[in-house]
């Protein structure tokens, strides 16, 4: 399981591995993160008033407008700060060894084919349900360009804590691919579990969330660096905020969206197990462009 740019991406992890830094570390990225989203929940309070105060907080928490979706994004600039600070601070190297070398082509190649293989999809695979318009095309075109910005940010945050600083320092730790590539996917996973919003569908949704994060964790593992990952990431989100969102869920800037919410036990499950098939599909197309490359 182990590659040489894997092995060559985890080397600046191992000068200090011990555990007990990893276990300060999350609980340092949270504390960030934590008073990220506080700072802003409150800047947000302040603007709005007393009077309008009860309108914002609903929109914020199931973003259906466009300003409560970059508000909402803007929040994971506190996910990408705290692992910046945890291994300056914790295990004495450079933030830009969370990224790994030459990134930015596997990002481009990664974000292009899960554009591409995302937007044939929502043409060309039937559907039992049909789409509905939710924004229009001039508030789409003028939220677009901020929205894109902070989409990067929030993709490249969790890739950062997950696929970066949790994969990176685990695997400096264990040579079993299960503590570096399982773990941190399966907390990817649970980070979605929301029973209250989703009801039934929370344990898929999981389910969904973590095969992700175990096919971007094997991104990283062959090329030795998150942009893959990362472009992958940006890519779906990109398709699933801004194009076609499930109705209710953060779709405030969706040109589409589903007849239905995250609860709908009858339809969801089939549009995410869609979305999975998919999901391997992109895998499996960046890989090959990986193996043309000589890495895997």
């Amino acid at each position: 399981m182990w590659t040489l740019p894997f092995a060559q991406y985890v080397a600046p992890a191992r000068a200090r591995p011990e555990l007990w830094r990893v276990g300060v570390g999350i609980v340092l990225i949270t504390a960030i993160y934590g008073a990220t989203i506080m700072s802003l929940f409150a800047a947000v309070a302040v603007l709005a008033g007393p009077a309008d105060l009860d309108r914002w907080m609903l929109g914020l928490a199931d973003g259906t407008g466009p300003v409560f979706i970059l508000i909402i994004l803007a929040t994971f600039a506190g996910l990408a700060l705290g692992p910046a600070v945890a291994v300056r601070a914790l295990h004495a190297r450079s933030p830009r060894t969370l990224l790994g070398p030459d990134w930015t082509a596997p990002f481009a190649v990664a974000a292009a084919a899960t554009l591409v293989l995302g937007l044939a999809a929502i043409v060309l695979v039937p559907r039992p349900f049909d789409l509905v318009p939710n924004t229009d095309a001039g508030t789409w075109l003028a939220f677009l360009v901020p929205a894109l910005g902070l989409l990067l940010v929030q993709t490249g945050a969790e890739e950062v804590a997950f696929r970066g600083y949790l994969q990176q320092q685990l695997a400096a730790r264990f040579d079993h691919p299960a503590a570096w590539m399982v773990l941190p996917s399966v907390g990817f996973g649970m980070l979605h579990y929301d029973p209250a919003g989703t009801g039934p569908n929370a344990w898929l949704i999981v389910a969904a969330t973590t095969l992700f994060g175990l096919l971007a964790a094997d991104l990283t593992r062959v090329s030795g660096n998150i942009g893959a990952a990362w472009g992958m990431h940006f890519a779906n989100n990109v398709v699933a905020l801004l194009i076609v969102g499930v109705q209710g869920s953060l779709s405030g800037l969706s040109l589409w969206t589903t007849p239905f919410g995250t609860e709908d036990a009858a339809r969801l499950p089939l549009l995410l197990g869609q979305d999975m098939a998919m999901t391997v599909i992109i895998w499996a197309t960046i890989r090959l462009w990986m193996a043309r490359r000589g890495l895997g």
